[in-house]
C-alpha cells in the first residue's frame, strides 16, 4: 500500500505523464498518418543533441535544466524541423523516412562523441535515453503544462489544415493548402513539444507516448475521435501503473513505464481477435432485433 508520503513523491510525476499523454498521443496520430514513425524518435535526439552540446558551454553552468540549454536545445529542433518539412515530396528520390532515420544515426553519434567531453558522460547519457521523471517539479510541471496547452490550442484552430495535410496530402495540396508551409509549422509545434518532453522523460519515453498509444488505439478504432480516447485512455493506466510499478520494484521509472507500454500493447493485440470474433453475433443480434421491430 502507498502511504500519503510516498503519493504526494508520486504526484508531480504522474500528473508530469498525464501531460506528455495528452499532447503525444494527438501528435501520434498525425505521425502514425504520415508514415513518419521514427520522426519524434529522430527530433528526441536532435533536442537531447543540442543540450548535450549546452551543456559542454560554460555559460551553463552544467545546469541539465537552465534556460541557455532549453532554448539551445530548441534551436537544434527548429533545424530538424526546417529540414523535415522540406524533404517532403511525392516525385523524392530517397523517402521521406531514411532522412529522418539517418539524422537520428548522426545526431546520436554526435551526442555521444559530445558527451565523451563531459565528465559524467554515462548518467547523462542515461538521463538523455530515459530521463528522470521522478525528479520533475511542480514548477516544471506547470510550465510544461502551460507550454503543452499553447501547443494544443494552436493545433485546434487549425485542426483541418493539420487533418487535411496529415491524411490527405494530395488532396490537400490541390485546394490551395502549402503543404511547405504547414508541415514546418507542425514540425516546428512539435520541436516545443519534443524538446520539453526529452529534458523530463528522455527520449525512450517521449517516442513511447507519441507512437505506443496511437498504434494500439488503430487496432480498434478507425475515426480519430475514438482513436484519441484509446490512445488517452491508455497512456493514463501505463502512466500510473509504470509509475507505481517503479517505486514498488525499486526500478528507473522511464524504462519501466517504456516496457509497461511494450507489454500493455501486446495484451491489446492478444486481446483483438476475440473481440473481433464477438463482434459479427453482436451485429447480427441487432439487426435481427431491427428486424423484429419493424415487423
Amino acid at each position: 500500500m502507498l502511504d500519503s508520503s510516498m503519493l504526494s513523491f508520486l504526484a508531480a510525476p504522474f500528473v508530469a505523464s498525464l501531460i506528455l499523454t495528452g499532447i503525444h498521443a494527438y501528435l501520434g496520430v498525425h505521425v502514425v498518418e504520415r508514415g513518419v514513425i521514427f520522426v519524434d524518435l529522430s527530433l528526441a535526439q536532435i533536442a537531447a543533441l543540442g543540450a548535450t552540446i549546452a551543456l559542454l558551454m560554460p555559460v551553463t553552468g552544467g545546469d541539465p535544466h537552465g534556460p541557455v540549454v532549453y532554448w539551445i536545445s530548441l534551436a537544434f529542433t527548429f533545424i530538424g524541423a526546417f529540414l523535415f518539412s522540406t524533404i517532403r515530396s511525392r516525385r523524392a528520390r530517397i523517402p521521406q523516412e531514411a532522412i529522418i532515420g539517418i539524422c537520428y544515426a548522426v545526431a546520436s553519434a554526435a551526442a555521444i562523441l559530445a558527451m565523451s567531453k563531459a565528465t559524467s558522460e554515462s548518467e547523462h547519457l542515461k538521463d538523455m535515453l530515459v530521463g528522470n521523471i521522478l525528479a520533475v517539479s511542480w514548477g516544471e510541471v506547470g510550465k510544461t503544462a502551460a507550454l503543452y496547452g499553447a501547443i494544443g490550442l494552436f493545433h485546434y484552430i487549425f485542426r483541418r489544415k493539420f487533418l487535411a495535410i496529415s491524411m490527405d496530402p494530395v488532396g490537400a495540396e490541390r485546394s490551395g493548402i502549402s503543404i511547405r508551409l504547414w508541415d514546418f509549422l507542425f514540425y516546428a509545434s512539435f520541436g516545443f513539444v519534443v524538446t520539453s518532453s526529452v529534458a523530463i522523460a528522455g527520449v525512450l519515453l517521449v517516442f513511447c507516448y507519441l507512437i505506443v498509444p496511437s498504434v494500439a488505439a488503430m487496432l480498434y478504432a478507425d475515426n480519430i475521435g475514438r482513436r484519441l480516447a484509446i490512445g488517452w485512455s491508455m497512456g493514463t493506466l501505463v502512466s500510473a501503473l509504470g509509475v507505481y510499478l517503479s517505486l514498488m520494484l525499486d526500478l528507473p521509472t522511464g524504462a519501466t513505464i517504456v516496457c509497461t507500454f511494450g507489454l500493455v500493447l501486446i495484451v491489446m493485440a492478444a486481446v483483438r481477435p476475440l473481440v473481433q470474433r464477438t463482434a459479427p453475433s453482436d451485429v447480427h443480434q441487432v439487426n435481427y432485433a431491427d428486424r423484429a421491430h419493424t415487423r
